[in-house]
């Protein structure tokens, strides 16, 4: 992969293949200048929501200047996805304290998807709203002590699904549209669609991969054509 000197990306890195470019920045920096219409996306938000857009975006112009492209904007939806420039695709991901920026140019790959979350326990009461129900009895097979770390996981491999899927279907779906098997020896997911989408049939498989350094897990989706 083509590679910036950041620990999240050397970390991160065997997520994607070599056609992906991949950044990291720090939200709790200051603010970057934003290009363009960027701005408006953070006119009424928090100074801490700014800041984790502002990050993000840093992240994925480093990504671009990666792959040997001049900085250029990331818009902002009106379903808050980002808008990608003409020839390029990718995902972006923060927690309140790092970021991560993928970009691709390649035509082959059809969508991105990265997650990162902190390892911290899921809150049980949300268990089954985001796990299927074999989901939850993967999880009931694990120690106590597991459980709600690796719940957390689920949740991170979702959101990465959820964000390559939506680059090519536009549809908003929610966690019970996709069922998971997690193979933690070999640090991979298999994502089974649950619904019919644009683009993707039911029972359609979108496999991914995972890593966990320290106190994060990354995520991390690449659909190819």
């Amino acid at each position: 992969m083509i590679q910036q000197k950041f620990a999240f990306p050397e970390f991160a890195r065997p997520l994607f293949s070599d056609r992906v470019a991949m950044a990291a920045a720090d939200p709790r920096a200051p603010m970057p200048p934003l290009m363009g219409d960027e701005v408006l996306a953070i006119e009424h938000v928090t100074s801490a929501r700014a800041r984790e857009f502002g990050a993000g975006r840093d992240a994925a112009r480093a990504a671009m200047e990666l792959l040997g492209y001049a900085p250029r904007p990331v818009l902002q939806g009106e379903d808050r996805a980002p808008v990608w420039p003409a020839g390029l695709t990718g995902s972006i991901t923060h927690t309140d304290r790092s970021c991560l920026a993928v970009v691709t140019d390649a035509p082959e790959i059809l969508a991105l998807g990265v997650d990162l979350e902190l390892t911290t326990p899921l809150n049980p009461a949300l268990w089954p709203e985001i796990c299927t129900a074999d989901e939850m009895t993967w999880l009931s097979s694990l120690g106590p002590s597991q459980r709600g770390h690796f719940a957390k996981l689920i949740f991170s491999a979702k959101e990465s699904v959820y964000k390559a899927q939506f680059q090519i279907s536009r549809t908003l779906i929610d966690f019970h549209a996709i069922s998971l098997s997690i193979d933690l020896q070999n640090r991979a997911f298999a994502a089974k669609l649950q619904q019919t989408l644009p683009g993707f049939a039911k029972g359609d498989i979108l496999n991914g991969c995972f890593a966990i350094l320290s106190d994060h897990f990354v995520t991390a989706v690449e659909l190819t054509g």
